[in-house]
């Protein structure tokens, strides 16, 4: 189900209607639906606690590998079709453009959330391989202010984005620090 918007993108190129920059249609497509899988791996848990089901939990692997597939779509395609492969250009980009600075730091921080996704690194890494895949959050946080930052006028579909993660993180903020329910007293005592 994950590759049907990248079958979907090949049939558009294949059947000419990109638009007029096909290139920038992919590069855009490719990104949102990495912010898109990278949201919905980060909507697992509290799907998971909203539902009181478990799985939720057995996709978000998955779901990751697939934000990163996509991330990784959207660099190639900055990288080869709209660079043409000058590498120094992308450094020179990464350095002087804060909206590719951010995301390509969001895509440094997927490679090993991607590689550590097995379960060999589970084990191998035990409690810390949790502690990386907090790293998450940091990518998602990093996504939405690439979106925000690379458009220009309006703002309406990444603030969208940046809702869904403020309300994901806003969750999760909420089930930590909140109190406990106080125990009812005990009878006869």
């Amino acid at each position: 189900m994950a590759l049907l918007p990248l079958a979907l993108l090949v049939q558009a190129a294949f059947g000419g209607t990109l638009g007029a920059d096909p290139v920038a249609a992919i590069t855009h497509q490719t990104g949102e639906w990495a912010l898109r899988l990278v949201l919905l791996g980060l909507a697992m848990t509290p799907l998971r606690r909203l539902l009181g089901q478990p799985w939720p939990i057995r996709f978000r692997r998955l779901v990751g590998l697939y934000a990163f597939f996509y991330a990784s779509l959207h660099l190639a395609t900055y990288v080869v079709l709209d660079l043409g492969q000058y590498w120094q250009q992308l450094l020179d980009d990464i350095v002087k453009r804060p909206y590719i600075t951010v995301g390509f730091a969001a895509w440094l921080l997927l490679v090993p959330l991607a590689l550590t996704s097995t379960r060999g690194w589970m084990r191998r890494l035990g409690r810390r391989w949790g502690q990386l895949h907090k790293l998450a959050y940091v990518v998602g946080v990093l996504g939405v202010l690439h979106y925000l930052w690379l458009v220009k006028s309006d703002l309406r579909e990444p603030l969208v984005y940046a809702a869904v993660l403020a309300l994901l993180l806003g969750l999760r903020l909420w089930w930590r620090f909140r109190k406990p329910p106080a125990q009812a007293p005990m009878r006869g005592a």
